[in-house]
């Protein structure tokens, strides 16, 4: 019997290298985004449904996860994929930019966790991978509501594992480093200083060092990643992904948080 994963998130970037991936691997994908209607090449494939899922709407997840059993039958991985991610100065940034990253990045992560969970705890089985980031383990100048989110996601999934793992329920975290995805331009809000001075010269230097940041175009790894905690069968939690996550992941536990900071600033630029 194939097996079913629901992505969100898939319309770009991971989402979508991984609804290809899976796809190639046989299984059956339910593949969630805000427009399903702009999606055509995934819509033509056999074993592939696409459906609408707006993390902001609550409504949307109920019934975009009801519209995948009724397509499959079941859900037996979870992929929550769906990120935003926000720059700016704390001290400006919008409320509404604040309710969205944390709506989107976790609160729509618990969403859509919650309605999978009746069928999978019922079964005694299935997997959940939340899709975190290298700045869920470490931070970053000028993006303090986005880590905050994949703190958050990393806290809620390694507790969550208490819960799950004696029902059967795995828990995973796919940690990617620096990518090239539309995370920087769709799913990115760039709310900035508001004009207050005391911050604006580091924060144009954080934005110009940004743009020549190395970014990684094999997304197709992060995929990987997904899929081997998807079916890897172990209780193992973290799957950090890409050159630059290594080497941050590597060298943090070797600095105190003052030496460790004077690293980031100097790489930073700021």
């Amino acid at each position: 019997m194939k097996k079913t994963v629901f992505i969100t998130g898939a319309s770009s970037g991971f989402g979508r290298a991984a609804v290809t991936l899976f796809h190639q691997k046989g299984w059956n994908v339910i593949a969630t985004m805000r427009s399903p209607e702009k999606e055509t090449a995934f819509s033509e494939l056999s074993g592939v449904f696409v459906t609408k899922l707006d993390l902001t709407h609550q409504s949307d997840i109920a019934e975009a996860v009801e519209a995948g059993v009724r397509q499959f039958g079941q859900i037996d991985v979870l992929v929550n994929n769906a990120g935003f991610g926000a720059i700016g100065v704390l001290e400006n940034a919008p409320e509404e930019v604040i309710k969205q990253q944390f709506d989107v990045n976790f609160f729509g992560l618990i969403g859509v966790t919650k309605a999978v969970l009746p069928a999978m705890r019922m079964r005694k089985d299935g997997v959940i991978i939340n899709v975190s980031s290298v700045g869920g383990r470490l931070t970053f100048p000028f993006t303090t509501l986005y880590h905050a989110t994949k703190f958050a996601v990393e806290g809620l999934t390694e507790s969550l594992q208490y819960e799950l793992n004696p029902l059967g329920i795995r828990l995973k975290l796919v940690e990617p480093g620096g990518y090239k995805t539309n995370f920087a331009g769709r799913s990115m809000s760039l709310y900035g200083t508001g004009g207050l001075e005391d911050y604006q010269a580091p924060y144009d230097r954080f934005l110009k060092r940004l743009e020549d940041w190395p970014m990684s175009e094999n997304l197709g790894e992060v995929a990987e990643a997904i899929y081997e905690a998807a079916t890897d069968g172990t209780e193992k939690l973290r799957y950090p992904v890409g050159h630059d996550a290594a080497q941050l992941l590597e060298a943090r536990p070797q600095m105190d948080d003052i030496a460790f900071k004077k690293m980031m600033v100097g790489q930073t630029g700021i």
